[in-house]
């Protein structure tokens, strides 16, 4: 059970590992584009493309999904990022339980945007952690963890894809245990947990009056969305890119413009991909070559 980009790694891992796969449940395809063509989320896309059974319920509160898992008596669930709160009925399903594969290092940043809160509040390292679901959301009982390093430029986007695979890994090894009876349950301790609530576009706006290091992180941890904004001379502009740099000067000062460095309450950011209103990503610097000779004293950034 399974829906993004993030879950389609674990499938692959899944099938490659010799498992069967009695079937892949993923949510509903959904209009996108311009033309709001019906589109098929990433795991279906996978699923088809190694012949697999794909189920698509608009819900599993109707006993409908329920019959169907009946019928197909699966030995474990595993469960990545499908984006639906499995009934009691279903958790109890499996005699091998439902396993799902959660991007933190549990019981820290419980929730709908792990990835995203671990960059925006700095953290160091991450991972992700394989657990027994129960009926509370990311509380069930820890079985495996891996962990990595995150970097100090990476992104959450980066950040996700280098978690996806090893979550890919993760599951692997938790199913093999699983089959060799050799899984070790460990509780959460509730004290330690913070919640990594859904990403608004209500976050988006830099504050530059806070240190470099936390305007950094909030452009890492926006990216690609909702992306952090700032406006420039009245116009509004997003950032996708930032190094922290030395410098001082009021907060939204321009510092320089080769490269192009913004003072900070604390420090300075040095803008490396930046968007304009209406225009595509570009470079600071292709940025500043159209607007023509301007100086840095004539912009700021609020």
């Amino acid at each position: 059970m399974g829906t993004p980009d993030f879950a389609v790694p674990c499938l692959e891992a899944l099938i490659r590992d010799g498992n069967e796969i009695a079937a892949v449940f993923t949510q509903p395809d959904k209009p996108k584009g311009r033309g709001y063509t019906l589109t098929p989320p990433p795991v279906k896309a996978c699923a088809l493309e190694h012949g697999l059974t794909v189920y698509q319920p608009t819900t599993l509160k109707d006993g409908e999904a329920l019959k169907v898992l009946q019928e197909l008596q699966p030995e474990m669930i595993v469960v990545v990022a499908y984006g639906r709160i499995l009934p009691k009925e279903i958790l109890e399903l499996p005699p091998m339980g439902c396993v799902n594969v959660h991007a933190s290092l549990l019981p820290e940043y419980r929730g709908a945007a792990p990835i995203q809160w671990a960059v925006l509040d700095g953290r160091k390292k991450t991972g992700v952690t394989a657990m027994y679901m129960d009926v509370g959301l990311d509380t069930g009982d820890m079985l495996m963890k891996s962990e990595l390093t995150i970097g100090e430029n990476e992104t959450a986007d980066e950040l996700h894809d280098r978690l996806s695979v090893l979550g890919a890994e993760l599951i692997v090894r938790t199913v093999h245990a699983a089959a060799e009876g050799t899984l070790v349950r460990e509780k959460q301790d509730d004290s330690r947990s913070c919640y990594a609530s859904m990403l608004t576009k209500e976050l988006s706006a830099v504050d530059f009056s806070k240190t470099a290091q936390q305007v950094h992180n909030l452009v890492r941890g926006l990216n690609s969305w909702p992306s952090a904004t700032a406006m420039l001379n009245g116009k509004r502009i997003k950032l996708h890119r930032t190094l922290v740099t030395e410098g001082s000067g009021k907060p939204g000062e321009v510092l320089s413009l080769r490269p192009l460095v913004v003072a900070c309450g604390e420090g300075a950011v040095e803008l490396v991909e930046v968007q304009p209103e209406g225009k595509k990503k570009m470079t600071a610097q292709a940025f500043l070559n159209g607007l023509h000779d301007v100086k840095a004293e004539e912009l700021h950034f609020s």
